[in-house]
């Protein structure tokens, strides 16, 4: 085990993890417990209960099983919802080094913008902290690192819920950096999620053609802006590292892998490398997915990832989500990040999608499309026409892989107000009528009624419902909604709003 000081000058929240718990640290939106916490069950049930009432984010300091160079220590729910109104995107406004009051419509709209921006590549560096300890299989055991089992019917130790894997196609021409969970499978193997159409599932078979495992890290406790980037659903051969560059306005620094080419964020506090099988599968899961639920039957064949290095920095911190109902990071993160990339595809097809959104009450299923209805009666379209047309090009794309049901909504429709969502899908979608089915896509397996329901567990089970009423799509809206905003003169309402306090209520 060797030791080198620290070298990184990317201190930013978004640019450091490290930096980026002192955000929350000084945010107050931080629990520092330095009571002993046990990795198995305790840490998960508490890192549960933290996402279900949209509390401040545990860093647990003292974890059975720690070593005594702090590998590692634990935070938890590191991008859900904070309970302050004003706030409650704080966590991904820190991840993209906005103010935590960002809304997150200027989030989205952050990501989206770095997708047209000149790309910055990244800058390679001699080292960088996540050197700072060097580990080889003789010297750590997966099995007794304090890896959480976050569930209890889940079917082993989820080290990777918000770590990234780094991998490259053979002829080196395209590094993709993602999000997919894996357990500890014995001392020094993991095996996890490696699922068509992902990109680590691509560059997997380019490997395979080759006939060579894949070179691979995981790189854990990632510049917040990568692990952003890493969970959007970006095209076929873009580098993530480029688009991180231009996400944040400066180039990322990398250091190259110990076993590999492979280039890692340098100030990473923890970075697994090794290969991941072509051949090898063993049993994975089950685990408490995203929308909820744990099939305790649920297990099956992945891919076998051997580790044969890791290092790290002193006191590493592993990031860990523990996903399940609302709201976590599965839900601030693959749903709102997929909704924007779908918003920016249609637009660019001349489409008239003002706004993008997956409401978290769907368990980030759903997508509510807001159309600028001028533009929708300019094209002087069906609702028939224009809802296939969206089905089509959203439903053939990655981007809307994990997505089940388009909400098409007028613009009168606040699309990140559920309230408006489904007020809009209750009273002007009529069931059938006004729905539009897909059966010949690609499903997403993990919702339950994909894999567990009736059915083709991969293909279909997709729909767009449309919530735009007929005259919507011809002379426009002839209705006045029965609310506080439309119901009541201007000058009623300024009235009310001013006398409000006086009247004894409060904001």
């Amino acid at each position: 085990m060797s030791s080198l000081s620290e070298s990184s000058s990317q201190d930013a929240p978004h640019l450091s993890f490290r930096a980026f718990v002192q955000a929350l640290r000084e945010d107050g939106d931080l629990v520092e417990i330095n009571e002993e916490c046990d990795p198995h069950l305790e840490v998960g049930a508490i890192i549960r209960k933290v996402v279900e009432t949209n509390e401040r984010a545990p860093l647990f300091n003292n974890l059975k099983g720690q070593n005594e160079n702090g590998l590692w220590r634990i935070l938890g729910a590191p991008n859900s919802l904070r309970s302050d109104p004003m706030q409650k995107y704080g966590r991904l406004a820190r991840h993209l080094g906005l103010e935590p009051t960002a809304t997150i419509k200027e989030i989205l709209d952050k990501m989206i913008g770095a997708k047209t921006a000149i790309p910055v590549p990244p800058v390679s560096v001699g080292t960088g902290p996540c050197k700072e300890f060097r580990l080889t299989p003789d010297q750590f055991d997966l099995t007794t690192l304090p890896a959480p089992l976050l569930h209890q019917a889940d079917g082993g130790k989820y080290v990777q819920t918000y770590g990234m894997h780094i991998v490259q196609s053979p002829d080196g021409k395209w590094t993709n950096w993602s999000i997919a969970r894996a357990m500890v499978y014995d001392k020094n193997h993991l095996t996890g999620l490696v699922i068509q159409p992902q990109h680590i599932w691509q560059i997997h078979q380019m490997w395979k053609k080759e006939g060579k495992d894949m070179p691979w890290a995981l790189a854990f406790g990632v510049p917040p802006a990568a692990i952003m980037a890493a969970s959007m659903p970006l095209p076929d051969g873009l580098s993530e590292a480029e688009y991180i560059g231009s996400l944040a306005g400066s180039p990322l620094e990398v250091v190259k892998c110990e076993t590999s080419s492979l280039m890692v964020p340098a100030n990473s506090e923890i970075v697994f490398e090794g290969y991941c099988s072509i051949t090898e599968r063993v049993p994975e899961g089950p685990f408490g997915e995203m929308h909820g639920y744990v099939f305790p039957s649920d297990d099956k064949l992945d891919p076998k990832y051997r580790v044969d290095m890791i290092t790290h920095r002193k006191d590493a911190i592993l990031p860990v989500s523990n996903c399940g109902r609302l709201t976590d990071e599965t839900h601030t993160m693959i749903g709102p990040l997929a909704a924007a990339e779908i918003g920016f595809l249609l637009r660019s097809q001349g489409l008239p999608i003002i706004e993008a959104f997956s409401p978290f009450e769907s368990q980030v299923t759903w997508v509510a499309l807001q159309v600028d209805t001028n533009k929708l009666r300019d094209m002087k379209t069906t609702p028939e026409a224009f809802c296939r047309n969206i089905g089509e090009i959203v439903f053939n794309h990655k981007a809307g892989y994990t997505i089940h049901r388009l909400v098409v909504v007028g613009d009168d429709i606040d699309i990140y107000n559920f309230k408006d969502v489904i007020w809009a899908f209750c009273t002007r979608c009529r069931p059938g009528t006004d729905e539009y089915n897909f059966e010949n896509v690609r499903g997403f397996p993990l919702i339950p009624y994909m894999s567990h329901g009736n059915g083709s567990p991969t293909t279909g089970g997709k729909v767009v419902s449309d919530c735009l009423m007929p005259v919507e799509y011809t002379t426009g809206k002839d209705w006045e909604a029965a609310d506080f905003k439309e119901s009541f003169p201007a000058d009623v309402q300024a009235r009310v709003l001013e006398m409000w306090e006086t009247y004894g209520y409060t904001e």
